[in-house]
């Protein structure tokens, strides 16, 4: 597939083609960084445990997507959102979703709420803040309409998937393809995925391979690319039912914008969480666009990408320190 997008985007221009696949050799080549061990495990339900990160206060669990590993929310000690959290004055957790087995299989994303997260959070001693990321603070908000939350933060959370426009039928054309692959195998791999969001912005991917084939290996910019990179591309699968749910409910028929997406019984309309709510939004966002968003009453907008409101520069101005703000600001 990334070659597919390589031709498409370089065929006039065999240069950049040259200089795209130089990137990607030495991004290859590129020597690893041996990451610590993960945090402690304190409570699990099923594959999924929540792991303590320390500090003290009101709780705050971090709801990472089910795409991707956890590790953007710790992505290093300089560009770790979760554990600098713990040193504001709370308890830090992160969701860790785990590798689906085939016991998964059956799991929508509305089961991985009641029967997965909502149990974590009910292990806690009090309710907490949840902060969700990406797909997971579509998950977070899910939580909050049936279990209790003392408030929700979501950051590049989609819920109006008609804000995907024409990226719809992209991601519909790749679902279609490896449907009744993935069907088979009980999950959807997650190269799948990261293929079909490549398809979103094919010029962005190809470009920063230009980009890293100019780096000196031994820069701290390319160790930054490199780490981020391999957290891109890495990942467990989603069970079969919970990627049907997303390309099926989510992104072809928008049930969680049309109000239709049900919990435990309960419709899922975020606008009436009996808790404080705030949304971060980024205006740059191909993975989650802006148009996707909430509709929270608190909304604030950044001027960062969908990973670089995460760990980028300014990351801790724009969004570190508003969300540890507006937490403080509970009651």
């Amino acid at each position: 597939m990334f070659l597919n997008v390589l031709n498409s985007e370089t065929a006039a221009s065999p240069e950049r083609m040259a200089r795209a696949l130089a990137g990607l050799r030495a991004y290859q080549a590129a020597p690893r960084e041996q990451r610590p061990d993960p945090r402690p495990a304190i409570h699990r339900a099923g594959r999924v445990s929540l792991r303590d990160y320390g500090g003290i206060g009101r709780p705050v669990v971090f709801v990472p997507s089910l795409i991707n590993p956890p590790e953007i929310l710790d992505h290093s000690p300089e560009t770790s959102l979760v554990r600098w959290i713990a040193a504001q004055g709370f308890h830090a957790w992160l969701v860790d979703w785990g590798a689906p087995g085939s016991e998964d299989r059956d799991l929508d994303l509305a089961a991985h709420v009641e029967h997965l997260l909502v149990p974590l959070l009910r292990e806690l001693d009090e309710p907490s803040v949840l902060v969700g990321y990406c797909l997971g603070g579509t998950l977070a908000i899910g939580a909050a309409a049936i279990t209790a939350t003392a408030g929700v933060a979501t950051i590049a959370a989609p819920w109006h998937f008609t804000g995907y426009g024409e990226g719809r039928a992209t991601l519909a054309a790749t679902w279609a393809a490896v449907q009744p692959a993935a069907a088979m195998l009980g999950v959807l791999p997650m190269e799948v995925l990261q293929a079909g969001f490549w398809q979103l912005d094919p010029a962005r991917t190809i470009a920063k391979y230009e980009a890293f084939a100019d780096l000196a290996p031994d820069s701290d910019a390319a160790r930054a690319f490199v780490r981020l990179e391999d957290w891109a591309n890495a990942g467990a699968p989603l069970p079969y039912a919970a990627a049907a749910s997303l390309f099926d409910n989510c992104i072809a028929d928008d049930l969680p914008g049309k109000g239709g997406w049900i919990i435990a019984g309960t419709p899922v309309d975020p606008l009436a969480l009996p808790c404080p709510t705030v949304e971060f939004v980024s205006l740059s966002d191909r993975i989650v666009p802006a148009a996707t968003a909430i509709g929270f009453a608190d909304r604030r907008d950044l001027g960062a990408g969908h990973v670089g409101m995460i760990v980028g520069r300014s990351a801790r101005a724009r969004l570190w320190e508003p969300l540890a703000n507006w937490i403080a600001a509970l009651r």
